[in-house]
């Protein structure tokens, strides 16, 4: 009996540390194309990460130098843009699905944003593609930014919601029973509680909208069949109602231009994405 129970002991450890070696090795085969990646951006763009890339405009092609600075502040346009649409609806949405509406409505709000949260995000593009370039004839930062705002939404009234539940209904009841009506108690108290997880929320959105292309791609410039008639690289794109550029469509049309290739601050913009 003694033999028998060693070697099922044995035999255990056998198939535990056999289980942890394939885990270990999975890990490992979908880390490395990752990592290989990043190890080849990092040799061709760390040499352009200067105070040139973030202070100087585009070098023209073919010419060694040039920066990013009007990639780098349509960016921060188009999230500023976009979280002025995204966050407000996302956070006010949240709040209403965890405290208030009844419990059919609520059920088919989450099923639509679950819906709206696997939406590719090149179908974002093409829908307000049709509702504003087309309409009004022109690409401009208002239309990028309102195809991230529209992305960001659904992730940020989701993530609001379910933060906003984790905070004990305890608070809430103290609150009532001191007198505090409902909206203040929601506001100063479950909203400052739940704070730390919705800046999280809006910050993971933040992030997945800050390196999105596609929806991007046919609303900063005319890029239409394979056409590149971009914006200007001069800072007067940063007009909201004109073409612009941003990090994610200079490093992805890199390839369309007359040279058909990277160059080192175009690496260098997708090592920083």
């Amino acid at each position: 009996m003694h033999l028998e129970r060693a070697h099922n002991h044995t035999w255990r450890k056998i198939k535990s540390a056999l289980a942890s070696g394939i885990a270990f090795v999975s890990a490992v085969l979908v880390i490395t194309p990752l990592g290989l990646v990043f190890f080849y951006l990092v040799i061709n763009g760390a040499s352009s990460v200067n105070w040139d890339f973030f202070t100087k405009l585009p070098a023209p092609v073919g010419t060694v130098g040039g920066g990013m600075v009007n990639a780098i502040a349509g960016s921060l346009e188009l999230l500023a843009l976009a979280g002025a649409i995204g966050i407000p609806i996302g956070v006010l949405g949240g709040v209403y699905l965890a405290e208030y509406g009844s419990a059919r409505l609520n059920s088919v709000l989450r099923f639509l944003a679950d819906v709206l949260n696997g939406v590719p995000s090149i179908t974002w593009g093409v829908v307000v593609y049709g509702l504003v370039v087309l309409r009004f004839k022109g690409f401009s930062a208002y239309a990028g930014g309102l195809a991230l705002g529209l992305i960001m939404i659904p992730l940020i009234l989701r993530t609001t919601e379910e933060v906003v539940l984790l905070v004990p209904n305890g608070y809430r009841e103290a609150a009532l029973a001191l007198g505090v009506s409902r909206w203040k108690t929601i506001v100063h108290i479950v909203m400052k509680t739940a704070s730390k997880g919705i800046i999280t929320g809006i910050l993971l959105a933040l992030a997945r909208v800050g390196g999105e292309t596609a929806p991007l791609l046919s609303l900063l410039s005319a890029i239409v069949f394979g056409i590149t008639v971009s914006a200007s690289p001069s800072l007067r794109s940063h007009c909201r109602f004109l073409p612009m550029r941003s990090l994610p469509t200079t490093t992805g049309t890199a390839r369309l231009g007359p040279a058909r290739s990277c160059s080192s601050p175009e690496f260098s913009a997708l090592m920083c994405l």
